[in-house]
């Protein structure tokens, strides 16, 4: 329970908050969950594996999340209802702790990550029709150069693209973590475990946030 207490304590002192959202241009909204959960005094991440019959980023590794929708209260809920109805992660078992400085993604969406905790115990619904697989990864492993590898400069992108190579222990599947999923896994991984990767992250890992405000300033002022 330390742990968590001492993540959340961190974490909550980066909270957003609305007020950066509202001053932002009107553009299509959307939120990802990024589940923290503590297993034997060390933090992990839940992601899913997007089923392959969907139209968007299919096959592709995710934290539970989605569009908003215009009856959702804000990005909380949008991130809470699609984590529910992909993997069956009731609401009230999510103890959300922050939201984050939203990214625009490569198709326009201002996406915004909320950052919870979920219960060692939860047992994952995955949603066939959303999600084909469900799995943890220890949360340092993003700050690894082991299985990382990353570019600069790949077109419609700022900074590095980071990719990794993850094997599940428990089914023994390899998933490739990549674009902005991982780029927001490596920058709850700074923040929570206040390291500094092994690898260049383009942002100073003592102070991540400014950079990414300045990334998302710079791509609305041209909107």
């Amino acid at each position: 329970m330390r742990v968590e207490e001492e993540t959340m304590a961190i974490l909550k002192q980066l909270d957003v908050g609305n007020e950066l959202a509202s001053s932002l241009p009107v553009l299509p909204r959307a939120s990802v969950l990024i589940p923290l959960t503590v297993k034997n005094g060390r933090l992990f991440t839940l992601m899913t594996l997007r089923s392959r019959e969907l139209r968007t980023s299919a096959g592709e590794v995710c934290f539970p999340g989605g569009k908003r929708d215009p009856s959702d209260a804000d990005d909380v809920y949008t991130a809470l209802r699609e984590a529910e109805e992909e993997i069956g992660l009731p609401p009230a078992d999510v103890l959300v702790v922050c939201r984050l400085v939203p990214v625009i993604n490569k198709s326009g969406l201002l996406v915004t990550p909320v950052v919870g905790f979920i219960d060692e115990s939860f047992i994952p619904r995955p949603n066939p029709a959303e999600v084909s697989a469900v799995f943890t990864v220890p949360l340092d492993f993003f700050t690894r150069d082991k299985d990382h590898s990353s570019s600069h400069g790949v077109a419609g992108m700022r900074g590095f693209l980071h990719s990794f190579y993850f094997v599940d222990p428990d089914s023994g599947r390899q998933f490739h973590i990549w674009g902005l999923t991982a780029t927001f896994a490596i920058l709850v991984a700074v923040l929570a475990l206040r390291t500094t990767p092994e690898f260049d992250v383009g942002f100073d890992p003592e102070d991540p946030l400014p950079f990414f405000q300045r990334m998302l300033l710079s791509r609305t002022s041209k909107l």
